[in-house]
């Protein structure tokens, strides 16, 4: 299936200091991971140039770039389509994340480092102010943001560019699914969760916190509101109040 005139998506100019090749990447990638731009579809350089305000050259720099991440792949004379994951990939992404992130997320919590914890609060309601008004774009990137920022008090520089790898190879296929229902603030709301128990220094709390997050985005990137065969919460996430 080929993109038409009718298939506009919702991006952004483009410009500034950065290249266009690197803003038009990014801006594909957030589209991606929000689920714009849909598995199986082929997506023209000219036609989302015409939608950048750009030439194609720099879209083509930008989709071969996201080729090389296995985010797209070529079709010959018709442009780009995006590549589609199965509930294979999806679980072992999340399989990932979760022996990456849970344990590091939790090994941070420290009371005598609220200050730090606190420094990323205006972008947890940034996540849950986009959630609200269903502007997904800003969701996907002020949650990127978040959890890479979040990642890199850990002073591993390597594991935050894992993560943000395998967070660009996901799509949240079920993101504008879950918001026209009015369930992603549920989501959206854990974030400030997850500082709440960071700054009282409770690693128990933070640990489940982030398992049940990760549970809601393996749900989300399904197109469903949990992954199939998802625990349910232990008692130290209903014990921290955790939605």
């Amino acid at each position: 299936m080929t993109t038409g005139a009718g298939d506009r998506l919702d991006l952004p100019m483009v410009g500034g200091r950065q290249s266009l090749r690197e803003q038009v990447a990014q801006a594909l990638r957030n589209a991606l991971i929000a689920g714009e731009m849909r598995s199986g579809m082929v997506y023209s350089a000219p036609a989302l140039a015409a939608q950048f305000g750009v030439s194609a050259t720099p879209v083509r720099e930008a989709m071969l770039d996201l080729a090389k991440e296995g985010l797209v792949e070529a079709v010959r004379n018709k442009g780009f389509r995006v590549t589609e994951l199965s509930d294979r990939d999806l679980d072992e992404l999340t399989e990932l994340r979760r022996l990456i992130e849970v344990p590091t997320v939790a090994a941070l919590a420290d009371a005598s480092r609220a200050a730090e914890f606190e420094r990323l609060r205006p972008l947890a309601a940034e996540i849950a102010e986009a959630a609200d008004r269903g502007d997904l774009l800003v969701y996907v990137n002020a949650d990127l943001r978040f959890h890479l920022d979040l990642l890199a008090l850990s002073g591993n520089s390597h594991l935050v560019a894992v993560t943000r790898e395998l967070r660009h190879r996901a799509r949240l296929s079920g993101l504008r699914a879950l918001s026209e229902r009015g369930l992603l603030a549920d989501s959206a709301r854990e974030h400030l969760t997850l500082l709440d128990a960071l700054v009282r220094g409770d690693a128990e709390a933070a640990r489940a916190t982030m398992n049940h997050h990760l549970d809601h985005v393996r749900g989300i990137w399904a197109n469903r509101p949990e992954p199939p065969g998802s625990a349910r919460p232990d008692p130290a996430t209903r014990a921290s109040g955790e939605a």
